[in-house]
């Protein structure tokens, strides 16, 4: 209020009254000790807050004070979204499939995981004093006895005996279960235990000798692994798009029907067939008699490996249909040839394949066609391929589109081999039997068909078979003397698809 008696007004802020300033300090006040402790005076009249976090936490929740502990929860959190992210990464990369490539050494194993096991349970494995171990017997001296006067013991003592053989069963291999015997006394005689030795070594033997024949071998409309990887890479790349199933077993192989893919060397078939030829020897024991004197493979034929023998036997086929192509009789085209699988083309139509001759509905006329066609068929395997089927029968000729085709011609060998006529005999005989039965009249018998298809007209007299076979036997053997004297066939051929016919020794 001034003089006049009249008030003076202070004008308004528009932003509101001002808040009083605080007083003025200097810096050596807020450096006093003084004010430090009033400071603490004013903190402490004001009640503590609660912490609202801390209300949230559970009462078991971990102490998160110390930082030791912290770093190993967030490690621990870590391993896990690490481990998660790699199995999403590892079911990304294998899809579906066949082969799964696993992650499992990249994962994290953290000493903090998750664990049902309380901290009481003792894992046996780690700790020294196993009550499952058996207890280990006391050893004998190198004196053989303990002890003195009567109560003196050997080392052929009874209880001592048997106690080393209860210990000395844990050698056995780990698939014999022999119990733990825990808290028992165990004493085995040397009887008992040299049998259960006996017994677990021939089990061993007997599991080693099913493990190996499951892997090595092929069964029944089933190949072996190595045959089903060969299968597998043949798919993988391009020669095949599928294998279908098989369609055909025999005592020497296991046929599959396959839609064929592409190759860059030559086109593949839209359907083709896998003959696999079989690793075992049990259905078919003479295999080696049809090759082993085939001069063509004689200095490669090795009895102590059979399954080189088998893929020799493969490429025999290739060599011989590679023949019989060449001189164009019906037969299977060969694709490719991957150690003892061929790869040829399929004889049918839309996964069907066609009859074998014995299987096939034919009228009297088609019959006629039919033997006609064998007979020259087997006049142009003879003269032209210098080949000998070796296995001609019903079973190995088929029907399609009104021809006879041949197939199975693995174990086919040249005339010069040294039972290459028993076997041109033999084949005559099925041919001859066949068409007989049929009804076919005009099928000729089996001596003057094996002279139509040789040349050789050697005389049938009596039409005995025995005497026959003596004069083919005497053939052969004149054969086999010129070829061990001159080194060489004695009918040479002219090419390798084909040879003049085989005919009887000028110089008798």
């Amino acid at each position: 209020m001034d003089q006049s008696g009249v008030t003076a007004q202070t004008p308004k802020s528009p932003w509101g009254s001002a808040a009083p300033a605080a007083p003025a300090c200097s810096l050596a006040e807020v450096m006093s000790e003084q004010l430090a402790k009033q400071l603490d005076e004013e903190n402490a009249v004001f009640p503590a807050l609660s912490d609202p976090a801390a209300e949230l936490l559970p009462d078991d929740a971990p102490d998160t004070t110390s930082d030791l502990m912290l770093a190993q929860m967030l490690q621990m959190q870590f391993d896990r979204e690490f481990d998660d992210q790699l199995r999403r990464e590892e079911k990304k990369f294998n899809g579906d499939s066949k082969v799964s490539i696993s992650f499992e050494n990249y994962r994290m194993v953290h000493p903090y995981d998750d664990s049902d096991s309380s901290g009481d349970e003792v894992d046996w494995q780690d700790t020294r004093h196993d009550p499952y171990r058996a207890d280990k017997p006391q050893t004998t001296p190198r004196k053989g006895f303990t002890g003195k006067g009567k109560n003196i013991t050997t080392k052929h003592d009874e209880v001592t005996c048997g106690r080393k053989n209860t210990a000395r069963m844990d050698n056995f291999a780990p698939e014999v279960h022999v119990g733990d015997g825990l808290g028992m006394d165990l004493k085995l005689s040397n009887q008992v235990f040299n049998s259960l030795k006996r017994h677990c070594y021939s089990e061993q033997r007997r599991s080693a000798r099913l493990h190996e024949k499951k892997e090595h071998s092929t069964a029944e409309q089933a190949v072996d692994p190595r045959t089903r990887l060969l299968m597998y890479k043949m798919v993988n790349a391009g020669v095949l798009e599928n294998i279908n199933g098989c369609i055909s077993t025999g005592k020497e192989s296991v046929v599959f029907h396959a839609d064929g893919g592409s190759l860059e060397e030559q086109p593949v078939p839209d359907e083709v067939v896998l003959k696999v030829f079989k690793t075992t020897l049990n259905e078919f024991k003479n295999r080696d008699r049809y090759i082993k004197d085939d001069y063509r493979f004689k200095d490669r034929f090795s009895k102590l490996n059979p399954r080189k023998i088998i893929r020799l036997w493969a490429e025999k086929e290739m060599h011989n249909l590679g023949r019989m192509k060449k001189a164009e009789i019906p037969c299977p085209e060969v694709v490719l040839l991957k150690k003892h699988i061929l790869v040829m083309s399929f004889i049918g139509k839309d996964h069907v394949p066609a009859p074998k001759l014995k299987d096939a509905m034919l009228n009297s006329e088609d019959l006629k066609n039919a033997y006609y066609q064998v007979l020259h068929v087997m006049q142009q395997l003879y003269q032209e391929c210098n080949l000998v089927h070796a296995d001609l029968s019903e079973y190995n000729m088929l029907w399609h589109e009104g021809k006879v085709w041949l197939i199975d011609v693995s174990q086919s060998v040249e005339p010069t081999h040294p039972h290459g006529l028993e076997f041109l005999f033999r084949d005559c005989r099925n041919v001859s039997t066949f068409f007989q039965k049929r009804g076919v009249s005009e099928a000729m018998s089996t001596y003057d068909l094996f002279n139509a298809v040789t040349g050789l007209n050697i005389p049938v007299g009596a039409e005995d078979e025995a005497e026959f076979m003596a004069e083919i036997v005497a053939l052969e053997k004149r054969n086999e003397d010129h070829i061990q004297k001159r080194g060489k066939k004695t009918f040479p051929v002219t090419s390798e698809d084909g040879g003049p016919p085989l005919e009887p020794d000028a110089d008798d």
